[in-house]
């Protein structure tokens, strides 16, 4: 299995019960074969451009391990659900992630060395 990164953006009417649509969109996931790693609301926010008629919508971001053949299936389903305005699936750029956490660590490290 590979890691993903899926972003799902929610209707924002479906805001005060997020837990249903995202269930939703976990039983898509694992009946596909795939395990959710991490997940993440951040809210709801203003779009760039409206998105069948919606200015907002609410960001669910996931970290996700995938068989090959389950992208497919996710995307197939993801399209037809009507609680989902988009996703964005993305294979998980490792480099990218480990400089990420390099910076991170490294970041720290000078932070409490120069609070002495």
């Amino acid at each position: 299995m590979k890691d993903y990164e899926l972003t799902v953006l929610i209707h924002p009417d479906l805001e005060t019960d997020l837990e249903t649509p995202l269930g939703k969109v976990r039983t898509i996931v694992t009946n596909a074969g795939g395990e959710i790693v991490k997940e993440d609301n951040w809210g709801k926010k203003k779009l760039a451009y409206r998105i069948k008629g919606e200015a907002f919508a609410v960001y669910v971001y996931m970290d996700v391990k995938l068989p090959a053949e389950a992208l497919l299936k996710i995307s197939n389903t993801l399209n037809i659900t009507d609680e989902v305005l988009r996703y964005l699936l993305v294979t998980v750029d490792e480099k990218g992630r480990k400089a990420l956490e390099e910076a991170k660590a490294s970041a720290s490290a000078t932070d409490a060395g120069s609070g002495e």
